[in-house]
């Protein structure tokens, strides 16, 4: 499921209670790096789906994010009312942000034939919504440009992320597709699991 953030056309994070990691943090202090990192790949999601759905330039989205002219909420439902609620997002890491999204405006050609070749039958490139492609594309961007992130973070945070939009499969493919493209990379030393 998506939604849209109220302050862009650009889609924010929804999930069924407020457990993303990114919106619990909002409690009006300074947020860590850990967070703001999160609010970072979040952002880069949001704006790579904005660069694609509107087809804004690049920099001028990037300005856009970083003087927070757009982006910087999350869409999420009150477990208790049920009722829409709109959360302001604590400040990203603007270069965890700019790295991910220049990356893939600098190797997007590679990063989308890495995603192609590493989706299965029942999820094809073709029919997949563009914040699904987004996620996939921040993820391995991080995968190519953050070599000093351990695999296992970023694929922990973009399933997290992927959890912000979707409560079915599409977490699990994200998690599917980072790992085969991570071992194709040589990014990860340990044996596949037999699932």
């Amino acid at each position: 499921m998506t939604a849209t953030s109220a302050r862009s056309s650009a889609p924010a994070g929804r999930s069924q209670t407020p457990t993303s990691k990114v919106a619990d943090s909002v409690d009006g202090s300074a947020p860590s790096r850990a967070v703001a990192c999160n609010t970072g790949r979040l952002a880069a999601v949001q704006a790579l789906y904005q660069i694609e759905a509107t087809q804004e330039a690049p920099e001028r989205v990037i300005a856009d994010f970083l003087a927070g002219r757009t982006g910087g909420v999350v869409m999420t439902d009150d477990p208790e009312t049920a009722q829409e609620l709109t959360v302001s997002l604590p400040d990203f890491d603007a270069e965890t942000f700019i790295t991910l999204v220049r990356t893939v405006q600098t190797r997007g050609a590679e990063i989308d034939g890495m995603i192609r070749s590493a989706l299965s039958p029942e999820w094809p490139w073709d029919r997949m919504e563009m914040i699904v492609k987004a996620i996939l594309r921040a993820a391995i961007a991080e995968l190519l440009a953050r070599t000093d992130v351990p695999v296992k973070v970023t694929m922990s945070e973009f399933i997290d992320v992927a959890h912000a939009f979707y409560d079915g499969a599409e977490p699990r493919m994200v998690n599917a597709v980072v790992d085969r493209v991570a071992r194709a990379l040589d990014r990860l030393d340990e044996p596949r699991s037999q699932s």
